[in-house]
């Protein structure tokens, strides 16, 4: 090996060196999430910027909607108490910056798991909190029936977003023209087609009937049927943090559990006296109890009691109890025809 091939070679395993150095330094600052939200006594939870159903604040400035409840199941398992919750409002471009730069502890932000996402950004998605799929938003003048019928109209879209993608993967595919209207917040979208800035407007479907209601003259906006994508949506963490997406992961299993086992917000004191196995556990009265969490052993009681099953939560914010009124549908659990699954609590 000549001298230049040894300087070389030493370059490249400094290199590897400062990489794994990097690397483990960025895992190690990052590797007592609970620790650090116990000792500053809150989460920090990066949520929409004002998405109804999701994440939204009313007029005192306090949050609502179905991201907002998880984050506040996630500060009920972990501190024993919904309320200590810092709502972080975040639009699609900051959002992944901040959970990777510990400005926040938790994104429960209508946020779509892909692969990139999943692998390049060192990120971890601890679940499916909502099944979703991209649609569209129409003017009853444009008379359009699908979304084959949207050729050369200009649609309004949240710019950073696989909706961005999708759309113009589906635009291609189908030989259709059109003209891009991006704007940085949801808000600022249902704007702009309110404002006949566009023909159009693209989103998740759950976003669209939440964005519908904000329209002075809502009865003029059509939801087309076309779903064009998978958009599972779901909380994301940090990588490098196996105790703090293992609580996140599985509050969401609580949650879902609660539901299949009838454990309800109304109905769990008196659950305590159940001699079924698996509510016992899940009580945290036997089993593991919260002890490979880290957590009391009430944490999934704390979950349920404060905040409630999937069920209860998903009905209140997009469900039946809401103004948006979003069947279950694929939300379901596995044993009504859904897609909720979760591992069981033992």
């Amino acid at each position: 090996m000549s001298l230049s091939q040894d300087a070389n070679r030493v370059t490249e395993l400094e290199n590897e060196v400062n990489s794994l150095r990097e690397r483990l330094s960025h895992q190690i600052s990052f590797s007592a999430t609970l620790a650090q939200i116990t000792e500053k006594g809150y989460l920090e939870c990066g949520v929409s910027t004002g998405l109804p159903g999701f994440s939204m604040p009313n007029a005192k400035g306090e949050w609502h909607g179905l991201d907002v409840e998880f984050c506040q199941a996630v500060a009920a398992a972990a501190l024993g108490d919904k309320a200590k919750v810092k709502f972080i409002p975040l639009n699609a471009r900051e959002r992944f910056k901040a959970l990777q730069s510990g400005d926040i502890d938790l994104l429960s932000r209508n946020t779509t798991w892909t692969l990139q996402r999943d692998t390049a950004l060192e990120l971890h998605f601890a679940g499916v909190l909502f099944y979703d799929g991209q649609g569209f938003m129409v003017k009853k003048s444009l008379n359009a029936n699908t979304a084959k019928d949207l050729s050369g109209a200009s649609i309004c879209v949240q710019s950073g977003t696989t909706t961005e993608l999708n759309l113009e993967d589906y635009f291609k595919l189908n030989q259709l023209t059109y003209t891009l209207v991006p704007f940085d917040t949801a808000k600022e979208t249902i704007v702009g087609f309110e404002e006949n800035r566009c023909d159009v407007l693209t989103a998740d479907q759950s976003g669209l009937y939440g964005l519908r209601l904000s329209l002075k003259n809502a009865e003029d906006a059509v939801i087309l049927p076309d779903i064009i994508s998978k958009e599972p949506l779901g909380p994301v963490v940090r990588q490098g943090d196996d105790q703090w997406f293992n609580i996140v992961k599985w509050t969401l299993n609580a949650m879902i559990n609660a539901e299949e086992l009838g454990i309800t917000s109304e109905n769990i004191d008196t659950m305590k006296n159940s001699d079924i196995p698996e509510i016992r556990r899940f009580l945290g009265l036997d089993g593991p109890q919260g002890k490979s969490l880290g957590l009391n052993p009430d944490w999934a009681y704390q979950i349920i009691k404060q905040v409630g099953n999937y069920g209860e939560s998903f009905d209140r914010t997009v469900g039946v109890q809401s103004p948006l009124h979003i069947q279950r549908a694929q939300n379901h659990l596995w044993s009504q025809g859904g897609l909720h699954y979760a591992p069981p609590i033992r």
